[in-house]
């Protein structure tokens, strides 16, 4: 399945990879069927709504949440300071705030995927510092997975700490391991009673880690043989930061996000028993997947809180501020502006809503999903907020206390700003993020392909595969070319959103077709072909997006008192969407892909030096 030429270590990586992802899929998934030419528009719509009881739950605590932070936590000195204060730690735990993922059962809250969602889009609106120790803690934190694969007896242990205001972190990264776990160094090694593990090494940036009380650590166990080859074992163990020989080495220091405890943590020969081992030996990469793949869906909430505060700034300084008679707001390249904000949250704040809900039913695979939602939102949110910084003009840049020094309104834009940029990168960066897309995409057409890609298959095995896959895409190709007839349920829809869904329906067709053709003229070159995969990635998100955002504005249509404002501002959406696809579908026909790779190699070897001239280095 890989291109010949490759490096043993990426070839190693690969495997890695590929032997720890999840190999089925046991639910629908509607992104996959994007890239499959079909638009499940049954999965999408009607929007999913919260009941009564369950909305009642989140309301009550959000607005518990609300009120504490109000009064006993001022985010611009969480900034100043680079400290939540301990009372304000306190307070959260006393309130439940650590708890609020875990079941009734281990004295957790047991909230929903939607009103958990709910609560950290809420504080992320107000300190960000506060949003990612909350969610980092409970997302990826030691709750989530244990909740996930713990055994009875882990759960009984260390599930009700957390109530109690135990905190916690995940600790993968290290200084030389970050997306490529191959690279990971920190092992733990049996004692020779086989009742214990010593492990030994170091992890950078774990959040949490400088205060948590418990983390989940990625360990390399000893390798395994299987079938004549040695495999690397990653293995997770629940760790408790009072274990002699567990050490916080330092603490960093960050653009933004100044509230937030992670450095550098040592593990010099930290004795833990074997019953701490999640999940099983080597199973540490597929416990960070599958919990990443619903544990990421926070970082949406969180950043569409922030856009919707970002909102609220934009159109109150554009109404305020005038400039050559009029508010700065009417001016068509700030009303441009204004109305992308609009369009682009209300967008966000569908695919957060939609994936939450999913979330909770756990009717689908929402991989894809997730992980499309964690993009979208996190590069969307970042235009918001850049756009929001730029209607400000020069108080955007100036912080909140400044303005507040001179008697203006304290919007502080400029630590959003700070804040913010990291959303791009944690919790899989942009780049990780579309391929793992493109590589959970492609799934359905290597499994199909395996045998003949695989140059050890037997003869027999691939003359099998040549007919069989044959024969599906005799069928199925030549139907992708086939006019895209009537959508159940697309009358419900207000009029000037059906168009829009008839576009995703035909654009989903063009996107497999594409991929499929892609697919056959590289091979197995396609996989380094990031640029192209990205295009691809890009077209089914908008999509799934459009699908989502048609949906919920229908929803949030039927309260009188929004009249068609949701419609509008969907419609806007899609239109401004369809532009991007179109643009994604020529750019994987025409672009300057091979100009800019030889350009890079050039610049990688120094032949560009020259430019770097009239500089302090």
């Amino acid at each position: 399945m890989y291109q010949k030429g490759i490096s043993q270590e990426k070839k190693e990586s690969l495997e890695l990879a590929e032997s720890s992802r999840q190999n089925e899929w046991d639910y629908p998934s509607f992104v996959r069927e994007i890239f499959n030419g079909k638009l499940h528009w049954d999965l999408a719509f009607p929007f999913p709504e919260q009941s009564e009881a369950d909305k009642k739950i989140g309301t009550e605590f959000s607005k518990k949440i609300e009120d504490f932070l109000k009064t006993h936590l001022n985010p611009d000195e969480v900034d100043k300071t680079g400290e939540i204060p301990q009372e304000v730690l306190k307070g959260l735990a006393d309130l439940g705030a650590f708890s609020m993922k875990i079941p009734s059962a281990y004295e957790g809250l047991g909230l929903s995927q939607v009103n958990y969602n709910r609560v950290i889009h809420m504080v992320a609106s107000y300190c960000g510092s506060t949003a990612v120790l909350l969610s980092a803690h409970q997302s990826i934190g030691v709750p989530y997975p244990l909740v996930l694969f713990g055994t009875e007896e882990q759960k009984k242990k260390y599930l009700p700490r957390f109530r109690r205001g135990a905190i916690s972190g995940f600790a993968l990264t290290e200084p030389d391991a970050g997306s490529d776990p191959r690279t990971m160094k920190t092992t733990a090694i049996p004692t020779e009673d086989g009742n214990h593990y010593l492990i030994n090494g170091e992890k950078l940036w774990c959040t949490n880690g400088n205060i948590a009380d418990i983390l989940v650590v990625m360990c390399l166990t000893p390798p395994k043989i299987e079938r004549g080859k040695e495999r690397k074992q990653i293995t997770a163990f629940i760790v408790e930061a009072n274990t002699p020989g567990f050490e916080v080495t330092y603490r960093c220091d960050f653009m933004g996000l100044h509230g937030v405890k992670l450095g550098l943590l040592k593990f010099n020969n930290v004795k833990v028993p074997k019953e701490n081992i999640l999940l099983g030996q080597g199973q540490g990469l597929k416990l960070a997947f599958v919990t990443l793949n619903t544990g990421r869906l926070t970082v949406p909430a969180a950043v569409t809180g922030i856009s919707k505060w970002c909102l609220n700034v934009a159109r109150k300084w554009a109404n305020k501020r005038k400039q050559w008679g009029s508010p700065v707001g009417e001016h068509q390249a700030v009303a441009t502006k204004l109305s992308a904000i609009a369009a682009n949250t209300l967008a966000m704040d569908a695919v957060t809503w939609w994936t939450s809900h999913m979330a909770d039913s756990k009717k689908l695979d929402i991989r894809l999903e997730a992980a499309m939602a964690k993009l979208f939102c996190t590069e969307t949110s970042w235009k918001v907020i850049d756009d929001t910084f730029q209607i400000r003009g020069g108080r955007g840049f100036e912080t909140g206390p400044s303005l507040k020094g001179r008697g203006e309104e304290g919007f502080a834009v400029e630590r959003m700003f700070r804040d913010s940029r990291v959303n791009l990168i944690i919790e899989g960066t942009s780049q990780i993020m579309r391929l793992f897309i493109a590589r959970e995409a492609l799934d359905q057409h290597l499994k199909r392909m395996q045998a003949l890609l695989s140059p050890k298959s037997p003869i027999l095995i691939k003359i099998k595969t040549l007919f069989s896959a044959g024969l599906h895409y005799f069928v199925w190709y030549p139907s992708l070319w086939l006019p895209s007839f009537g959508i159940k349920n697309i009358a419900h829809l207000p009029k000037p959103l059906r168009p829009q869904i008839k576009f995703v329906k035909s654009a989903s067709k063009k996107l497999a077709r594409d991929l499929f053709f892609n697919m056959g003229i590289y091979q197995q070159k396609l996989e380094p072909k990031q640029n192209l995969l990205g295009r691809f990635v890009d077209i089914g998100t908008d999509l799934f997006v459009m699908a989502c955002v048609c949906s919920y504005a229908a929803s949030l249509s039927k309260d009188g008192d929004k009249k068609d404002s949701p419609v509008e501002l969907a419609d806007l959406f899609c239109k401004e969407a369809r532009v991007r696809i179109k643009r994604n579908f020529q750019d994987t026909c025409f672009n300057q892909d091979k100009l800019s790779d030889k350009i890079a190699k050039k610049l990688l070897a120094g032949e560009y030096e020259w430019l770097e001239n009239e500089i302090i280095k």
